[in-house]
C-alpha cells in the first residue's frame, strides 16, 4: 500500500469540485422549497388537500405560515452569495431548519402513506444533510 501526496494544485481543484456540488446541491434545495412555499402561499386550501392529505389536518394559517418559513429558509441558503463572512453562519442555521422541516414531513407523508412525498423527502434529507455536514466543517 502507498501513499499519494496530491499537490497543491490537485487539492484546489478537488476543493472546487466539491464546491461546485455543494453549490448545485443549494441551489436545487433552494428551488425546491421557493416553489413549495410559493404553493402553500398561493394555491386554494383544496387543492393542497388534494396534493397532499395533511393540510386538511392542520389550520389554514399554519399551512401558509409553513410556506413563508420554507421561503425564508431557502432564500438563506443562498445567502453566501452575498456574502461568505456573514452569509455562511445564515447558510448553516438555515440547513438546520429546513433539515428539521424535512425530518418532520417525512414522519407526517410516512404516516399518511403518501409514498411520493414521503420519498421526495428523503431525497431532500439527504442533499440538506450533505450541504449541512460539508458547509459547517469548512474553515472560517
Amino acid at each position: 500500500m502507498s501513499t499519494q501526496t496530491l499537490t497543491p494544485a490537485r487539492v484546489r481543484l478537488n476543493q472546487s469540485y466539491r464546491n461546485l456540488t455543494l453549490w448545485t446541491l443549494q441551489g436545487w434545495i433552494a428551488m425546491f422549497f421557493i416553489a413549495a412555499g410559493y404553493a402553500k402561499l398561493s394555491e386554494p386550501l383544496a387543492n393542497l388537500v388534494d396534493l397532499m392529505r395533511w393540510p386538511a389536518l392542520v389550520a389554514p394559517n399554519m399551512v401558509r405560515g409553513l410556506g413563508v418559513a420554507e421561503i425564508v429558509l431557502a432564500v438563506l441558503m443562498l445567502a453566501p452569495l452575498v456574502s461568505w463572512k456573514h452569509g455562511r453562519p445564515l447558510l448553516v442555521m438555515a440547513a438546520s431548519g429546513l433539515l428539521a422541516l424535512e425530518v418532520v414531513m417525512l414522519a407526517i407523508h410516512a404516516t399518511g402513506l403518501d409514498v411520493g412525498p414521503a420519498a421526495t423527502n428523503l431525497i431532500l434529507i439527504a442533499m440538506t444533510a450533505a450541504v449541512l455536514w460539508k458547509r459547517a466543517r469548512e474553515v472560517r
